[in-house]
């Protein structure tokens, strides 16, 4: 049984301009059109776009789902891509959180000195955006 663009969308929990944009990034298949010209998306497609959301919410680009989701068609060497992929997305986000860290240490510093600060004294922080390199 085929669905409209629309049911697609509030099945997998998205919207329209979403299952466009991944139909014209090559993520879902293009759907057959109706005789008056409507897309007629599988329920497939519903499953599809669920696995993109679903990869996204683990950090993996656009371009990386795509090819996630080649790989689901290379059932013989699929994990062992899959397990690289992952190992590479998972030392990423260790990078970032190390990072996210070293800025995190630094707006702290920020908020300790803006409470030691005088009561006339200026905003470190504000003077430390506004400092030339």
């Amino acid at each position: 049984m085929t669905m409209t663009i629309g049911r697609l969308a509030a099945q997998a929990g998205v919207n329209v301009q979403t299952v466009r944009y991944y139909e014209r990034r090559g993520l879902i298949d293009v759907p057959s059109r109706s005789r008056s010209g409507y897309r007629q998306y599988s329920p497939d497609a519903a499953r599809q776009i669920r696995f993109i959301k679903r990869a996204q919410d683990l950090g993996f680009s656009l371009s990386e789902i795509g090819e996630l989701l080649a790989l689901r068609i290379d059932h013989v060497n699929a994990c062992q891509a899959v397990e690289a992929k992952t190992l590479s997305k998972i030392a990423m986000v260790e990078q970032k959180i190390t990072e996210l860290e070293t800025i995190k240490k630094a707006l702290n510093r920020f908020v300790e000195s803006c409470e030691a600060r005088q009561p006339t004294g200026e905003c470190p922080m504000l003077e430390f955006l506004d400092e030339e390199e």
